[in-house]
């Protein structure tokens, strides 16, 4: 295991905490991170991939341990934090990665991998979804949301950005016994740190926001097929979300792409840790 060391930088005047671990000239593995989580959900995944790579991981503009800046200063929409994700590898010098793509940090990720597709190394593909065909049926209520935005929706929204509703993204559709796995630190740490007015008010906006990442699926796909990027996927299918059939959609376009269903959920980290490590390890040792 390798020590996980803690940092802040600036970025675009954002004060902005990562994670790091592994030598400092060792080959990447950039990990942004998803909704409603930070960092934090990568600690493990770092500390035991740390002998040989290079894991970094930030916490983005108003969530974990990163500064909230206003809304006038930071739009809180998907494009803001794709364009924050750029700054954020600008100012950390990198210039090739393997990008891991997970929750809404695919979206971010897959943005980045577009802006510069020749300092993609490859993919890890963790339960981040771009086909909508694919979308589980947790994804009803905010369907309903996207289609009559206003108020009611902000409302209806509203209602799981809760601690209950945190610990529903982290221990839902999963078995009992898998679930028993997930700690109750994961909602609670994050409620805890999002529990603002003004981080609510981000996050909720965010949410809202997601129906235009629906007109990004199309260039990400065409991405796949055009680049070719070597792409590992390893994949929950315990997700409301993103069930399994949202995996096998990947091989559309990257029909070759090795894909594994472990056995857990959108969190897999926390439940599969042990079986993601050597799959992620081999790969990265095959594209570097």
């Amino acid at each position: 295991m390798s020590h996980v060391t803690h940092h802040r930088i600036t970025v675009a005047g954002i004060d902005t905490f990562y994670r790091a671990a592994g030598p400092a000239d060792a080959s990447v593995l950039l990990l942004p991170h998803g909704y409603p989580a930070s960092s934090y959900v990568y600690r493990n995944l770092m500390a035991a991939l740390g002998d040989r790579w290079r894991l970094i991981a930030p916490d983005l503009p108003g969530f974990g341990y990163s500064a909230t800046p206003s809304a006038d200063d930071f739009g809180y929409t998907f494009a803001a934090y794709a364009d924050f994700l750029q700054s954020f590898v600008d100012a950390m010098h990198l210039d090739r990665y393997v990008i891991w793509l997970h929750d809404y940090g695919s979206q971010f990720g897959f943005r980045l991998a577009l802006a510069h597709p020749e300092r993609v190394a490859g993919l890890v593909i963790q339960n981040g979804d771009i086909y909508e065909d694919a979308f589980g049926p947790k994804y009803d209520f905010l369907k309903k949301s996207w289609s009559n935005p206003g108020p009611a929706a902000r409302r209806k929204i509203a209602q799981h950005v809760t601690l209950h509703g945190f610990e529903t993204e982290f221990r839902g559709e999963l078995p009992a016994d898998v679930a028993d796995r997930i700690s109750p630190d994961l909602w609670t740490l994050h409620w805890t740190l999002m529990n603002t007015p003004e981080r609510i008010a981000n996050l909720i906006r965010l949410l809202e926001d997601q129906p235009n990442t629906l007109k990004w699926f199309p260039d990400e796909q065409a991405y796949l097929r055009e680049h070719r990027p070597p792409t590992l996927i390893v994949w929950g299918p315990h997700d409301g979300y993103m069930p399994e059939q949202s995996a096998r959609a990947y091989h559309r376009d990257l029909p070759g792409a090795p894909l594994h269903l472990l056995g857990g959920g959108h969190w897999l980290l926390e439940t599969h840790l042990d079986d993601v490590v050597p799959l992620v390890d081999d790969f990265l040792t095959q594209v570097y």
